[in-house]
């Protein structure tokens, strides 16, 4: 199985090889990092301590943030060192300023080849896999090297489930070669078992991302809410995480908010860096008044769209938002996560498309602190929440969405906990 599965992948990565290359070319995709990718152990991974290791993969910014806590808490608590690999760009720059570059790599292709360098040099007791990625060679390589093999805050969205299920015979010896499943939700557990964990194996512990915390607002933050308190701008949309599709629906509803708000100001915030140059043709197509992030210089933004070509400031801007809305939702994406406003006490509005967190967004429906919108109902919401009278409304669904995340916290010590179980007992003591 583990063959095939080799063959096949390499004959993908050949195949796509064209489309490799345009993203590098067209995008700068895939560039950072290749030799990386491909097993070149970096030689800032070699000058770090001698501690035992535990090796943690998170593949993008939202992982990153969401393992942050149990990081910390490990480099605290069990003596090792902490390394982290990431796949997306974004989340290589995140990991290296919050855990430092000599910790941080980018995670090999799975391919025997590309893998073992790593395992050779580090030697992980541990190897943690945040949410679910189930890379067969990577899986298999570790448990030969004797590591502990974990996966944390393991989901299972609608989509995934039934390519699982198609495959539960050939991914089902995948999954054994994890010792520990830490699943989000009960449905998650059960999601699990269904695809071929080894039941004994599973545990509910919650979802780490409820236990983030917000970071230290950069420059820009503090500079657009000075400004906006200064000339009476608002009210602030912030729309954040937007995808191909959902900008002309939002702008749409912005044009029709304008006529009775017109000092008011959306924030745009694509989700994807390769679509800033294609949102800004669209804006200049659309006759839309707007600054590019990287361009503004403090002009007035009463009135026109702040469109945010940069990374990694949306975070702490959704801070500024009179009311937030959350990308990938209003078409059939999957939805993002609506806790980065929710921890501000914003009020959140997202589309139909939630699927990928049905189970946060289920929890902040039932608690009314969110609101779930189609294209057509979208301007009328936005018209309605900043109605005068309807102005307790609106807060109390912020009020609601930050109450919600602060009842949910704690996944973070119960997974602790249960990777303190399975690591080995370091000699002298507990491995805690």
């Amino acid at each position: 199985m583990y063959f095939l599965w080799s063959v096949a992948l390499a004959l993908g990565l050949i195949l796509g090889l064209p489309y490799w290359l345009y993203q590098m070319l067209r995008h700068g995709k895939y560039r950072q990092g290749l030799g990386e990718r491909l097993g070149c152990v970096p030689d800032r991974l070699r000058v770090g301590s001698n501690l035992p290791v535990i090796w943690v993969h998170a593949v993008s910014v939202g992982e990153v943030i969401a393992v942050t806590g149990l990081i910390e808490q490990l480099r605290a608590h069990s003596g090792r060192r902490i390394v982290v690999s990431t796949t997306t760009d974004t989340g290589q720059k995140l990991a290296r300023q919050k855990f430092g570059p000599e910790n941080v790599f980018y995670f090999p292709v799975d391919l025997p080849f590309a893998v073992q360098p790593y395992l050779a040099l580090l030697r992980p007791e541990m190897m943690v896999i945040a949410e679910t990625e189930f890379w067969p060679n990577t899986l298999r390589a570790g448990k030969l090297a004797k590591a502990k093999i974990a996966v944390v805050n393991a989901r299972i969205s609608d989509k995934s489930l039934t390519g699982y299920i198609r495959f539960e015979r050939l991914l089902s010896p995948v999954l054994n070669e994890i010792d520990l499943f830490l699943a989000q939700t009960a449905e998650d557990a059960l999601r699990l078992k269904q695809i071929g964990a080894p039941e004994e194996r599973i545990q509910v512990s919650g979802n780490l991302k409820f236990d983030a915390e917000l970071p230290e607002p950069p420059e820009i933050a503090h500079t657009l809410k000075d400004q906006i308190a200064r000339e009476g701008t608002g009210p602030v949309l912030v729309c954040g995480s937007t995808v191909e599709g959902e900008e002309p629906l939002l702008l749409g509803a912005y044009s029709n908010f304008l006529v009775a708000h017109p000092r008011s100001v959306m924030i745009l915030a694509p989700r994807h860096p390769e679509r800033f140059a294609e949102v800004a043709e669209l804006l200049q197509r659309l006759s839309v008044a707007f600054i590019r992030r990287s361009l503004w210089n403090g002009e007035s933004l009463a009135g026109k769209v702040l469109l945010l070509d940069s990374i990694g400031e949306l975070t702490s801007l959704y801070g500024l938002a009179d009311a937030a809305f959350v990308g990938g939702s209003l078409v059939a994406r999957g939805g993002h996560n609506i806790l980065e406003p929710a921890r501000h006490g914003v009020p959140i509005i997202v589309g139909n498309h939630t699927e990928n967190f049905r189970d946060i967004v289920g929890l902040f429906e039932s608690r009314d602190a969110v609101r779930v919108v189609g294209p057509a109902e979208l301007p009328l919401l936005l018209m309605h929440l900043f109605e005068k009278e309807n102005e307790q409304e609106r807060k109390g669904i912020g009020a609601r969405a930050a109450e919600t995340v602060r009842s949910q916290r704690g996944a973070t010590a119960r997974t602790l906990e249960a990777l303190e179980h399975l690591l080995p007992a370091r000699r002298g003591g507990a491995s805690a």
